[in-house]
């Protein structure tokens, strides 16, 4: 089992900046990939982003260049550094991580973002 305890939403105005933290705990070395997703109210739930264990990155074509993950392996910690925000980014953004086989995947609770002015 992994949990995952994700932070750090809030409201920002567009062209702002905001980080996403994610603190992972449990059987760790099961984890194959992590990442983020967003949902936006009324729209699916959208991949913004995976790492592999090689962290090989994939990110959504509306945020290249904007947002970056990154991982801390000592704190056992995964952020989302989200810059030139837009409108458009507001959603509930949740981490994610599943294991090597891509069978069982684990959800932090959510945080929400808004970006308006």
């Amino acid at each position: 089992q992994v949990q995952l305890v994700d932070s750090g939403g809030g409201l920002v105005q567009p062209g702002g900046s905001l980080r996403l933290s994610c603190v992972a705990s449990g059987n760790l070395a099961t984890i194959g990939a992590m990442g983020w997703y967003r949902q936006g109210a009324g729209k699916q739930r959208e991949l913004v982003v995976s790492m592999d264990s090689a962290e090989k990155t994939n990110y959504t074509e509306a945020v290249k260049g904007r947002f970056a993950i990154s991982r801390d392996h000592v704190k056992n910690e995964m952020y989302l550094q989200m810059n030139s925000l837009k409108p458009e980014d507001t959603a509930v953004y949740s981490c994610f991580a599943r294991n090597w086989a891509a069978s069982r995947f684990y959800w932090g609770q959510g945080t929400p973002v808004t970006v308006s002015s």
